[in-house]
């Protein structure tokens, strides 16, 4: 299982790694100090060399509650859809009704995502 340095307490109950280009994701679910409930943690590792050589791992983490998992879902499934229209040349891709933001760039790199 992945092990991370600002780890919180919690007792990992499951992993899933998902490794993307030059990007690796980590699902963990574990379990709160009690044991009596559970929640999500992302992580995105990046793997980047410094000047001297060594490798060092950058990484971004969020904790996400069960009270939040239809909405984060939601709000996940719904960028999605909108890059993929504005991908498709679709410009005036639509998210829930409202017309989405003309400003919108996606790098080369993240293209390859979708």
């Amino acid at each position: 299982m992945y092990n991370d340095d600002y780890d919180r307490s919690g007792d990992e109950i499951y992993s899933k790694p998902v490794r993307a280009g030059k990007r690796t994701y980590f699902f963990d679910v574990k379990s709160t100090k009690g044991n009596n409930d559970f929640y999500l943690t992302i992580t995105e590792s990046k793997r980047k060399i410094e000047q001297d050589g060594r490798y060092v791992y950058d990484k971004h983490k969020i904790f996400l509650y069960k009270e939040d998992f239809e909405k984060f879902a939601e709000g996940l499934e719904d960028a999605v859809k909108y890059i993929k229209a504005r991908l498709n040349g679709s410009p005036e891709a639509a998210v829930k009704g409202e017309s989405a933001p003309e400003d919108v760039e996606i790098s080369a790199e993240d293209k390859d995502i979708f």
